[in-house]
C-alpha cells in the first residue's frame, strides 16, 4: 500500500523537476536552433562577405536600394563608383551591394561566349521531365 521514496521519484532525480532533465529540453532547442538558423544563416554571411571582396571594375551589381549599376571606379577599398545610365555615376558603398549580376572575365582568358563553369540557365520545355516538380524531385512522373 506505502509507496517507497525510491519508487515515487522520477528518472532524472527527486520530485522537485531539477537536475538535467529541466535543462534537456532548452538544450534541445538550442541544438535545433543552431543548425537549423544559426549555422545557415552564418554560411550565407560568409558567403557574402567573400562576393563583396572579388568586386572589380566592370562588374554589373546590384545595390540593397535596388539600383543596377556596372562598377566604374574602385575610390577606397570601401567606396564604389557605378554607372547606372550614359554619364550618370554615383558613389556607393560596397557594403551596400546585394548582388553580382555579371562578373568581368580577367584579361587573357578565352572570351568564347558563355563562361566557364557558370549556371545553366534552362527554359520551358527543356531540362528534366516532369517540369518543375520533377526537376525538383528528380523526373519523377516525366519518363515513360
Amino acid at each position: 500500500m506505502f509507496i517507497t521514496p525510491a519508487n515515487a521519484q522520477g528518472f532524472f532525480g527527486g520530485g522537485d523537476g531539477g537536475g538535467l532533465g529541466a535543462f534537456a529540453p532548452i538544450i534541445l532547442i538550442f541544438v535545433v536552433f543552431y543548425f537549423l538558423l544559426i549555422r545557415p544563416q552564418q554560411k550565407k554571411v560568409k558567403q557574402h562577405r567573400e562576393m563583396l571582396g572579388l568586386v572589380k571594375r566592370g562588374d554589373r551589381v546590384l545595390t540593397g536600394g535596388g539600383i543596377i549599376g556596372t562598377v566604374t571606379r574602385i575610390k577606397d577599398n570601401d567606396e564604389l563608383v557605378i554607372e547606372i545610365a550614359d554619364g550618370v555615376k554615383i558613389s556607393v558603398m560596397r557594403g551596400t551591394l546585394s548582388d553580382v549580376l555579371n562578373r568581368t572575365e580577367p584579361a587573357g582568358s578565352s572570351g568564347g561566349g558563355k563562361p566557364a563553369g557558370g549556371p545553366t540557365v534552362v527554359g520551358p520545355g527543356q531540362g528534366s521531365p516532369g517540369g518543375l516538380l520533377g526537376g525538383l524531385f528528380g523526373g519523377f512522373g516525366g519518363r515513360k
